[in-house]
């Protein structure tokens, strides 16, 4: 278990709430990756609420609620207020698991909220947020929206995901935004030309996930996976580009063992030197992997260091990109951006 000194905490942004440095995602443990075990996913999530990890971020469709009720069986002893929640919603799934778009009616927000609250078995939502948007339901109906669910008490704070700066301009011109989660690693570095900067001008923090890229720069890659983990079908885990990328891991593994430390430790550092308005969101299935994860709090990156890793990994070094072309074009975040 991590047992180093108090956790550090960060502020998302200018109106949201103070959490752990390091947040917890837990999409891995219900959906996506490949069988997971559901006893350890319990485990893990209660060492990282012991080693003060307050950030947990799920969704509702992670798993078609299996997500959010595993989660519910896990806080089940403990205190509430140890956790908060982050959820995402909108996502439509079928009895076999595939995607059927996005719903961001009203009346559908309401809907995944009820949903979304008895499964968790609490009364309200720490951080609510569209998981993808579409351009049918404008962005200032969603945060609408929104925010009559914060002014009944049912959410606490705004959050959105995957969106460029302009959407975020005009959904911080109606309410509040916590934060903005979305994809940013040594390897996904977009969100530096413009949506950082916007957000950081607006008083949005940044919730940062695939800070290793689902595994590929963690040092652990193995292409010994199940048929149902969908990195099988991304372009940065498949033929050439995979080759190409892990030796960009090799050039950072170097790197890591000149500090003693691991090549995710080195990754999720670097993430979180890039600024305090930024929380990493590592996706541990396992305590293992947690407590390598929460070792990285520990690494402090020199001007030296972080310059040989950005050598060693080019911003524009990765092979692919990361989603396929269908699940790109669903992002706000890359349209007409031409983003990796």
């Amino acid at each position: 278990m991590f047992e180093s000194g108090p956790m550090q905490t960060r502020t998302l942004g200018s109106t949201g709430p103070t959490v752990s440095a390091l947040g917890l995602g837990l999409m891995g443990m219900s959906d996506l990756y490949g069988p997971a075990d559901e006893a350890e996913s319990i485990a893990t999530i209660h060492a990282a609420l012991d080693a003060g990890v307050t950030l947990l971020d799920t969704g509702d469709f992670y798993g078609m609620g299996h997500n959010e009720l595993l989660l519910r069986d896990a806080l089940r002893a403990r205190d509430r207020g140890e956790a908060l929640i982050s959820v995402k919603f909108g996502a439509l799934r079928d009895v076999d698991g595939g995607w059927n778009g996005v719903d961001l009616r009203p009346a559908a927000i309401k809907n995944f909220l009820a949903y979304t609250l008895r499964r968790l078995g609490t009364d309200h939502v720490d951080i609510y947020r569209p998981a993808r948007i579409t351009p049918e339901i404008p962005i200032e109906d969603v945060v609408g929206t929104l925010a009559e669910l914060v002014q009944a008490g049912h959410v606490r704070h705004i959050g959105l995901s995957e969106v460029g700066a302009e959407t975020l301009r005009r959904a911080v011109a109606v309410h509040p935004v916590a934060d903005l989660q979305i994809e940013y690693s040594l390897v996904a570095r977009g969100i530096e030309d413009e949506i950082l900067p916007t957000a950081r001008e607006l008083g949005v923090g940044i919730t940062a996930y695939g800070v290793l890229s689902r595994g590929l720069i963690s040092g652990h890659w193995s292409a010994d996976r199940a048929a149902t983990d969908f990195r099988a079908r991304l372009p940065r885990f498949t033929g050439d580009n995979l080759d190409r990328n892990l030796a960009l891991v090799d050039s950072l593994r170097r790197i890591a063992e000149q500090r003693g430390a691991t090549v995710a430790q080195v990754a999720i550092a670097w993430v979180l030197s890039r600024g305090a308005d930024i929380v990493p969101l590592v996706g541990a299935r396992r305590r293992d992997r947690l407590a390598e994860s929460l070792g990285a709090l520990d690494l402090r990156l020199t001007a030296e260091d972080l310059a040989a890793i950005e050598a060693a990994v080019p911003a524009d070094a990765v092979a692919g990109t990361r989603y396929d072309a269908f699940q790109m074009s669903m992002l706000d975040s890359e349209r007409g951006a031409g983003r990796r």
